[in-house]
C-alpha cells in the first residue's frame, strides 16, 4: 500500500528541512513525540533509531495511545529528502520518503510517502489509518507551524534555522 499526505508551509524548503531532518530533536519540537533513543550510528550519517510517539485517541480527554517503531534514518540534503524504514515490529519494511520542495511566493510543499507492503494487505490499510496518517500529520502541522513562526519572526531565516543573535543598543 502506497500512501503520501502532504502540507504546504509558507517557508524556505531548507529552513523546513533544517528542522525535520535531526530526528534526535523531535521530542523537544514535537509535542507527541515521546522519545527518539538511538541504537546504531552508520558511517554513512544514517542513524537507527526507536521512535515513540503518541496517537490521540480522545484528544478532548488528553488520552492517547504510546506508538513505537523502529527504523533507520538519513537524510539527502541535496534534495532535501528525509528517509526511514522501519526495522522490525508492526511496521517492519515500511519505507518512508519525505520531500521538501520549493513551492511559488518562497514557501514549500512537504510530501511525506509511506510504502508498506506486509503480507496481509489488510494490515497496511489499518495501520495507515488508524496509526501513520495521524501521527504523520500531527508531525506535519508542527513543523508547519515551527518554520512559519521562524521564517516570520526571523528574515533571515533562509540562511539558518537558529534564531538571530540581536545587539544590545550601547
Amino acid at each position: 500500500m502506497r500512501s503520501t499526505i502532504g502540507i504546504d508551509v509558507d517557508a524556505p524548503p531548507e529552513l523546513v528541512f533544517r528542522l525535520a531532518r535531526d530526528v534526535e530533536r523531535w521530542p523537544r519540537l514535537l509535542p507527541h513525540y515521546v522519545a527518539v533513543r538511538p541504537i546504531e550510528r552508520g558511517g554513512d550519517g544514517s542513524l537507527v533509531a526507536e521512535m515513540v510517539a503518541r496517537r490521540p485517541l480522545v484528544p478532548v480527554l488528553g488520552l492517547s495511545l504510546p506508538v513505537a517503531w523502529r527504523a533507520r534514518t538519513w537524510s539527502e540534503e541535496a534534495t532535501c529528502r528525509l528517509r526511514f524504514v522501519h526495522r522490525g515490529g508492526a511496521t517492519n519494511g515500511m519505507d518512508v520518503t519525505w520531500r521538501i520542495s520549493p513551492r511559488g511566493g518562497g514557501g514549500s510543499r512537504v510530501e511525506i510517502d509511506h510504502d508498506f507492503r506486509p503480507r496481509v494487505g489488510a494490515w497496511a490499510a489499518f495501520i495507515d489509518r488508524g496509526f501513520t496518517r495521524p501521527i504523520a500529520s500531527r508531525t506535519l502541522a508542527t513543523f508547519k507551524a515551527l518554520a512559519e513562526a521562524l521564517a516570520t519572526d526571523d528574515p533571515a531565516a533562509n540562511q539558518s534555522a537558529r534564531p538571530r543573535k540581536t545587539k544590545t543598543p550601547t
